[in-house]
C-alpha cells in the first residue's frame, strides 16, 4: 500500500481546496449576519476564490514546469493554511474577501500541480486507478463542502469552516515531504507575465461587471464600462499568446476539436453542476427554516453518488472514450438541474433530491475522464500547462458561474415581487437584494402586521420563481456542455508501438500501419 501514499498527500490537498470552492455555502446566512453583508458581498466571498484559482492556474502551471511540481505544490499548502487562518480571524467582510482571494492563490498552487505529480509518479493501469481515485475526491469534494460548512457552522461557529484546513494542511504537507520525491528542476518556458496580467483582468472585469450589474444599471456606464475592459482585455491576452516564444496558454492546442470540446466541457460542468448551490443554501435556510448541518445534508445525494460513481468509473471506464463519459456526464448533470426545477412555493428540501443524485451520477462520470483526457491531448513535457487548462476552465466557469446564475435568481425574485407583490412591496430590487442577502425572516418581520402573511407567501413564491430560472439555465448549459463533448472530443490517438528488430517484418506493413491507426 505504500505506493499510494503519495496519492494520498496529493487527494488531501485536492481534497481541501475544491471543498473550500463551496464549505461557504450554507455559511452564508451566518456570515451575513455576523458580518453585516450585502448580496454582493456574499457572492464575492464565494467567488474572489473561485477567480483566484482561474486566473493564476496557468501561470503557476507554468512556474511548477519550471522549479519542480512538489515544490509549488507545498508552497502552495503554506499559503493555503496562512490564509485560511486569517480569514477565519476576519472582522468585516472586505478583510475576509481580501484573504479568500489569498486562499485562492495558495489553492492555484496546489491544483495547476496535482494532476501533474499524479502523472508523473503513476503509470499503465496504475495512473488510471489514481487518477480514478482523485477525480472520486474531486467530484465528491464540491459536493461534500455544504455538508462539511454546515456541520461546522451550525456546531461550531462559521469561522470554522476555515480553521478545519490547518491540520489538514500540515498533514499534507508533511506527507508530501516524505512520500513524493522531488522531480529535478529543468530550464524550460518562463512565466508569461503580459498573458497572466491581461487573462486575470479579463476575468475579473467581466465577473466584476456581472455582480455590480444590478447595483449600477446593466445599461450604465460603469457595467457597460468593466465589460469593454473585459473584451479589451481578452483580446490582448489573445493578441499576447499568438507572440509569444513561451506563452502561457499555446493557442494551437485549440487548432485540436478534442482539446476545444473539453475546455468548453470543463466550463459548463461547473456551473451546471455546482454554481447554484448557494442560492439554494440561501432558500432552504431563510425560507424553509433549515440549520445549516441540515441545509448541508441536502448536498449528500450529489456527493455520495459523484464519489462511488467517480472511483467505478477510474477503474472500469478507462478504456471508454472520453467522448461518452464526458458527453454522457454532463447530459446527465443538466437533466439533474432539470429535475429540481419542479420546485415551486409549496416544495421541501425533497424536491430537489433526485436532481442532485443525478446530478452527482453525471459528476461522478466525467470529473476523472476530464483530467485523464486533458493530459493526454498534449506531450508529457507540458503536462503542467494542459493540467492548468483543464482546472482553469473548471474554475473559471465556477467563478462566472456563480456570477451569472446570481442574476438569473435575483431577476426571478424581482420578477416574482412585481408580478405578484402588488400593494405589499413598494420597491421589489430593493426587496429582492434583501432576500438573496439572507434577510428572508427580517423583510416579513418589518411588514406591516396586516400583510405578513401575504408577504410571507410571497417570499414563498419569489424564492420558487427565482431557483427554478436558476435551474434550468443550469440544464440548459449542462446539456450544451454535453452536446459539444459528443460532438467533438475523440480518443487521443496511441503511440505506434516500436518493435523490436527481429520482429520486424518490412514485406507486410499491415500489422505496423494497423497498430499506428489503432
Amino acid at each position: 500500500m505504500r505506493k499510494w501514499l503519495p496519492l494520498v498527500a496529493v487527494c488531501l490537498g485536492t481534497f481541501m481546496l475544491l471543498v473550500d470552492v463551496t464549505i461557504v455555502v450554507v455559511a452564508l446566512p451566518d456570515m451575513a449576519e455576523s458580518l453585516r453583508t450585502s448580496f454582493a458581498d456574499l457572492q464575492w466571498v464565494m467567488d474572489i476564490y473561485a477567480l483566484a484559482l482561474a486566473a493564476l492556474l496557468l501561470g503557476v502551471g507554468s512556474l511548477a514546469d519550471r522549479i519542480g511540481h512538489r515544490q509549488v505544490y507545498v508552497a502552495g499548502l503554506v499559503l493555503f493554511a496562512l490564509a485560511s487562518l486569517a480569514c477565519g480571524l476576519a472582522t468585516g467582510p472586505q478583510a475576509l474577501i481580501v484573504f479568500r482571494g489569498v486562499q485562492g492563490i495558495g489553492g492555484a498552487a496546489m491544483l495547476a500541480t496535482t494532476t501533474a505529480l499524479i502523472s508523473g509518479i503513476y503509470h499503465g493501469r496504475d495512473r488510471g486507478v489514481a487518477f480514478g481515485a482523485w477525480g472520486a475526491v474531486s467530484g465528491a469534494a464540491s459536493a461534500a463542502g455544504p455538508i462539511m460548512g454546515g456541520l461546522l457552522t451550525e456546531h461550531l461557529d462559521w469561522r470554522w469552516i476555515f480553521f478545519v484546513n490547518l491540520p489538514i494542511s500540515v498533514l499534507a504537507i508533511v506527507m508530501t515531504l516524505r512520500f513524493v520525491a522531488a522531480a529535478p528542476p529543468r530550464r524550460g518556458r518562463g512565466v508569461d507575465l503580459p498573458g497572466l496580467a491581461s487573462f486575470t483582468v479579463a476575468a475579473g472585469a467581466a465577473t466584476y461587471a456581472l455582480i455590480k450589474g444590478n447595483d449600477y444599471g446593466w445599461t450604465s456606464a460603469a457595467t457597460l464600462g468593466l465589460f469593454g475592459l473585459a473584451a479589451v482585455a481578452l483580446i490582448a491576452f489573445l493578441l499576447i499568446e499568438t507572440r509569444r516564444e513561451q506563452p502561457l496558454l499555446d493557442l494551437s492546442l485549440f487548432r485540436g476539436a478534442s482539446f476545444s470540446g473539453l475546455m468548453v466541457a470543463a466550463v459548463l460542468m461547473s456551473v451546471a453542476a455546482f454554481s447554484y448551490l448557494a442560492y439554494t443554501s440561501l432558500w432552504l435556510q431563510s425560507v424553509r427554516g433549515m440549520g445549516p448541518v441540515a441545509a448541508g445534508l441536502t448536498c449528500l445525494p450529489m456527493s455520495a453518488a459523484a464519489f462511488v460513481v467517480a472511483s467505478l468509473a477510474g477503474r472500469f471506464l478507462h478504456d471508454v472514450s472520453p467522448r461518452w463519459t464526458i458527453g454522457g456526464g454532463l447530459l446527465l448533470i443538466g437533466a439533474g438541474a432539470f429535475l429540481q426545477a419542479t420546485v415551486d412555493a409549496g416544495s421541501t428540501w425533497t424536491a430537489l433530491v433526485p436532481g442532485l443524485a443525478v446530478t452527482g451520477i453525471g459528476v461522478g462520470i466525467a470529473t476523472p475522464t476530464l483530467a485523464s483526457a486533458a493530459m493526454a491531448s498534449v506531450a508529457p513535457e507540458r503536462g503542467g500547462m494542459a493540467s492548468g487548462a483543464v482546472n482553469t476552465a473548471r474554475q473559471l466557469g465556477n467563478a462566472l458561474g456563480i456570477a451569472v446564475l446570481g442574476v438569473v435568481f435575483h431577476a426571478g425574485l424581482a420578477g416574482a415581487l412585481r408580478d405578484h407583490g402588488a400593494g405589499a412591496v413598494a420597491d421589489p430590487s430593493a426587496t429582492a437584494d434583501a432576500l438573496a442577502g439572507g434577510q428572508a425572516g427580517a423583510v416579513v418581520a418589518h411588514a406591516a402586521p396586516a400583510q405578513r402573511d401575504l408577504l410571507g407567501q410571497l417570499v414563498h413564491e419569489a424564492f420558487a420563481t427565482g431557483l427554478r430560472e436558476t435551474f434550468l439555465v443550469s440544464g440548459a448549459l449542462g446539456i450544451l456542455g454535453g452536446l459539444v463533448a459528443l460532438a467533438l472530443v475523440r480518443r487521443p490517438a496511441k503511440p505506434a508501438a516500436l518493435r523490436p528488430p527481429q520482429a520486424a517484418q518490412p514485406a507486410e506493413p499491415a500489422p505496423a500501419v494497423a497498430s499506428a491507426r489503432g
